[in-house]
């Protein structure tokens, strides 16, 4: 029986406040759709500032992500943050992760190649449309991505994250959100695949895509 994915995203000062809470805890399964809030919710911006009602930007004729499913940035928001050294190093991130299961009385994760995949997927679409969004701009869910690279998942769960100039800020704003601390902290994960894309065009700058699953 498939396990519900669970989905949550960090931004630096801005989130997408038109999923609700219900969505981000309760996330995606086969055919679900995330359900549309006309209230704002609270941010999970490292800095912990409310999140402001923006105008969605209307989809072009080739997106088809669902309407109020994502935010852009607000123009210059991030252009004083210095990039140049951003990086990752999936090693290492999986260690950062292990360790705060491990704190946490948690098995570790493995890195899993196609897990990998539908994360840096994830992340060159966030970048080339520059938003944040679980929704890909074909219409994806998190679990669609995990299903098409081959990978027989009874659990899976994704977290996103832009504007981060490095992982141990990334884990920063995910650790201090329920919704991303709930996924790092899955007991019956056990891989994972991390993926980061930058692009110095975009207003968010960095793009980061975590999945975990647990195989079949």
């Amino acid at each position: 029986m498939y396990r519900v994915t669970v989905a949550a995203f960090a931004a630096i000062g801005l989130t997408a406040c038109s999923l609700n809470s219900g969505s981000i805890s309760s996330g995606f399964a086969e055919g679900q759709t995330a359900t549309v809030s006309k209230r704002p919710t609270p941010s999970v911006a490292l800095g912990g500032e409310p999140s402001q009602n923006r105008p969605v930007q209307m989809a072009r004729l080739n997106d088809r992500a669902p309407t109020g499913t994502y935010e852009n940035a607000t123009k210059g928001m991030l252009a004083d943050r210095d990039y140049s050294s951003t990086s990752l190093d999936p090693e290492k991130a999986r260690d950062i992760i292990n360790q705060y299961r491990r704190d946490n009385k948690l098995k570790p994760l493995k890195l899993n190649a196609e897990l990998t995949e539908a994360a840096k997927g994830h992340s060159r679409d966030l970048s080339k449309w520059d938003r944040i969004s679980h929704y890909g701009s074909d219409g994806s869910n998190p679990w669609d991505r995990v299903k098409r690279t081959g990978y027989k998942a009874r659990l899976a769960a994704e977290n996103v994250g832009t504007g981060q100039v490095d992982f141990q800020e990334v884990m920063k704003g995910w650790r201090a959100s329920p919704g991303h601390n709930k996924n790092l902290l899955l007991p019956e994960a056990s891989e994972m695949g991390l993926a980061l894309v930058q692009d110095p065009k975009t207003e968010f700058k960095s793009f980061w895509t975590l999945v975990l699953a647990a195989p079949m």
